[in-house]
């Protein structure tokens, strides 16, 4: 498209948004809408994403199963048969628009080694260079609990940072956000802009439906994530994807307000041409999380949300303003030790007071051995580890130097080297909550 950039859009799909909850049927219309979206935006020069729950729920309808079962196996064999079957529905209605796709499937192990990020971030990027769509899924069929993301919305976070997307659309049953249940309440107030996901105050009680496993907290989640990324996150009405179109050109013209604009609302909704701001038709009714100006990005990124922690390291103050001044994770400055963890294994990082420590403490819970007038933990960050949670548990607090008196060897100074910790930001209060971890602070009340 002359005169305006190109844009990444990545583009999130529940299966309660594109599958009949109580059918199964898919939804055709809504399909073809998305479809014609999509290719749209891939005409106007942007490169699109689509991440597209709803295998298990295809899988109901082809095996003419009422309900998702309980058993594991029977969920993994429906989920191989629904993929089938999902993917060449994607494939031949993308097929009438000569439009060609591609099936992506993961889950957290692919990416959970450095190596085999960087070859599906590479992939992801000769796609998009080859003017293809990818179709991007967690491979239920292989999934379980420790290796899933959990929830679509999380993997297309992790998908848009990996892209290093411009857009992230969560598309779900609603407009927007609202600060009350707009069904009960008549004085419901939307959310347009969230410049801080942790002092938001919304409405999330939608819980998922009885296909999928997300809901609107897991949206909350996967915006905290991508902004962090500098990935622009809205949530918008699946069963209008047509908005997608306007709600980028509206928000890339106020970007560069009060420039002249490179976009131009047009009847068939797609992005052109050149207008002054104040001309630009207000958007369809949405919620836009805005990125963080200074994202978190490649193996800093992949080191705080691509891996799943397999335990934790207490660290005092001082450790931690080392790590901040970019200087490694000595062995004196760890307090203790929690969990069951290997060499280059992932750990969070969590600052507390020089005297805690999680021995004794009942049902094995560290934080009810804070006492009342002391800080309590804070998580800091990730760090790949050079020792095992047994020898760090035996070498905390000590010198380097000591190391090998104790051990016996001494594989490295540090407990972890500079270049595998990642930090969250410590000037900013919203950062996205790990994934893998239940949701903590002012947003746990919400969800519960």
């Amino acid at each position: 498209m002359k005169g305006q950039r190109r844009l990444t859009i990545v583009i999130k799909l529940g299966s309660s948004s594109i599958i009949d909850e109580k059918t199964h049927q898919p939804l055709l219309l809504i399909l073809a809408n998305i479809v014609e979206t999509a290719v749209k935006l891939h005409q106007d020069g942007h490169r699109v994403i689509i991440v597209s729950s709803g295998a298990i729920a295809v899988g109901l309808r082809r095996m003419d199963v009422d309900k998702k079962p309980k058993f594991l196996p029977k969920i993994q064999a429906l989920a191989a048969v629904g993929q089938c079957r999902l993917i060449s529905l994607w494939d031949s209605l993308f097929g009438h628009c000569r439009q060609p796709v591609a099936q992506v499937l993961l889950t957290r192990n692919d990416i959970a080694d450095r190596t085999q990020y960087q070859n599906a971030q590479n992939t992801f990027i000769e796609l998009l260079n080859m003017g293809v769509i990818p179709i991007v899924n967690e491979n239920d069929t292989l999934g379980v609990t420790e290796i899933n993301f959990g929830d679509n919305d999380t993997l297309s976070a992790i998908t848009a940072a990996m892209v290093q997307a411009d857009y992230l659309f969560l598309m779900t049953d609603v407009d927007c956000l609202y600060n009350k249940n707009p069904r009960t309440h008549a004085d419901a107030q939307a959310i347009e802009v969230v410049e801080d996901v942790a002092s938001l105050e919304a409405d999330v009680s939608s819980a998922g439906s009885n296909l999928g496993t997300g809901g609107m907290s897991t949206k909350l989640v996967a915006a905290r994530l991508a902004t962090s990324a500098g990935v622009t996150t809205v949530i918008s009405r699946s069963s209008k994807p047509g908005n997608i179109a306007s709600i980028v050109q509206y928000t890339e013209s106020i970007k560069n307000s009060p420039k002249e604009s490179s976009l131009k609302p047009t009847a068939d909704g797609s992005l052109a041409d050149s207008v002054s701001s104040h001309e630009l038709t207000k958007p369809p009714l949405h919620t836009r999380f805005l990125p963080d100006p200074d994202p978190i990005r490649d193996r800093h990124f992949w080191l705080l949300y691509g891996l799943a922690a397999h335990g934790t390291l207490y660290i005092d103050q001082g450790a931690h303003r080392a790590l901040v001044s970019k200087a490694g994770l000595l062995p004196a400055g760890v307090v203790d030790v929690e969990g069951q963890f290997s060499q280059q294994e992932a750990v969070r990082l969590v600052v507390t007071d020089k005297s805690f420590s999680s021995a004794g403490a009942p049902n094995g819970s560290s934080l009810s051995k804070i006492d009342s007038d002391k800080v309590a933990p804070v998580e800091v960050g990730r760090a790949l580890v050079t020792y095992s949670a047994t020898e760090i548990a035996r070498i905390k607090g000590l010198q380097s130097t000591e190391i090998a008196s104790v051990l016996g060897y001494a594989d490295s100074e540090y407990v972890a080297l500079r270049e595998n910790v990642s930090l969250f930001k410590k000037e900013k209060n919203s950062r996205p909550v790990t994934p893998s971890m239940p949701l903590q602070g002012e947003l746990k009340e919400l969800y519960t």
